[in-house]
């Protein structure tokens, strides 16, 4: 366990397009569908893949995943959103590292443990934990796109681990978050139980130090260290992940203002033009037919939802107009998207 008084693992470089496991995308549509709003529908209109929720590793782009969140807040009509996600959350939601932190010894093994493997959950957010003399600071800072629900819904799902590893009545010292407070803050208060600050210069939990040392009855050392085994390795097989899959999460957010140029993708991925036709030639592809078959597969899925018309589609995948995204579909399918909606209806 480190002891340090402050550590902090930094999030991916800027250049590459952050992402986050689709189980976060889960906890949104439960919560959605509890407020009797379609999910699948919302999901639609943010270019996110509702299936993926099926696949514990897949993950979305964050700038989609903030979409989402817009979607959800007007949807609901809900500023709090944010706080109600995180009631629908589970140690399963954060892949191997929800069961680690379950099984930590103490608050502060648990935080550690999030510094550390937070990435894999999401790496469009930094975590840090601070030694502050008789308190402890949690704070987490989301890139500019990070949706500020979705951090509302970070400092919430703490507040709960907190409290299931300990005391059904922990309560944080302060809350602070860098959003405006909303009209009506009841659901932060009934969440955190503790003095709250918008308006902060940070968004962060205090909490007593003592609180944090204190060991934790039932933790269990050998199933903590075999999960933080587990979620090292998902990291290392994430980074080293199929080069076609992080270009499709790019193309996703990125179509819609025109499909980019292999020398954007590239730059986007934190990496140059020629190694990233090095790697797309070790899996037997090449640029133009990633997109191609991303635009093919997302107008598939688009076109089921139903919720949009052609000439929106057409703009969703990039292309110039309706006629140019038709004669592509013909040449995927041999029929006009239209006809190939028609032919899909139940």
């Amino acid at each position: 366990m480190s002891t340090a008084p402050s550590f902090a693992l930094e999030p991916t470089p800027p250049t590459r397009d952050p992402t986050s496991l689709t189980s976060w995308g889960l906890a949104i549509a439960r919560a959605l569908e509890s407020r009797g709003v379609s999910a699948p529908a919302l999901f639609a209109q943010a270019g996110l893949d509702f299936g993926a929720l099926n696949d514990p590793e897949a993950r979305y782009p964050v700038r989609g995943e903030t979409r989402l969140w817009e979607l959800a807040v007007a949807a609901t009509a809900d500023p709090c959103f944010g706080v109600e996600v995180a009631r629908h959350t589970s140690p399963t939601t954060f892949h191997a590292l929800g069961l680690s932190l379950t099984a930590s010894g103490s608050l502060r093994e648990a935080f550690d443990r999030i510094v550390r493997y937070y990435r894999l959950v999401s790496n469009g957010a930094t975590i840090r934990f601070e030694d502050r003399g008789e308190t402890c600071r949690v704070s987490v800072t989301g890139e500019d796109h990070v949706a500020p629900e979705a951090l509302d819904a970070v400092l919430a799902v703490a507040v709960r681990l907190c409290r299931s590893l300990t005391d059904r009545r922990f309560s944080p010292l302060l809350v602070e978050f860098r959003r405006p407070s909303p009209r009506d803050p009841s659901p932060f208060n009934r969440c955190f139980r503790a003095p709250i600050t918008f308006d902060a210069p940070i968004n962060a939990l205090t909490v007593e130090r003592r609180v944090c040392d204190r060991r934790i009855p039932g933790a269990n050392p050998e199933l903590a260290r075999v999960n933080d085994l587990v979620a090292a390795q998902a990291i290392e097989r994430w980074d080293r992940s199929r080069i076609v899959d992080c270009i499709r999460v790019v193309l996703t957010n990125r179509l819609p203002s025109g499909a980019p140029s292999q020398l954007a993708i590239a730059r986007a991925l934190g990496t140059s033009t020629r190694a990233l036709q090095r790697r797309l030639a070790a899996e037997s592809t090449t640029y133009a037919k990633v997109v191609d078959d991303t635009r093919h597969e997302l107008a598939l899925g688009y076109l089921n939802e139903e919720r949009h018309a052609i000439t929106d589609i057409a703009y969703l995948l990039g292309f110039s107009g309706a006629a140019s995204f038709t004669r592509a579909f013909r040449r995927w399918t041999g029929r006009p998207p239209s006809e190939h909606r028609r032919g899909n209806r139940p």
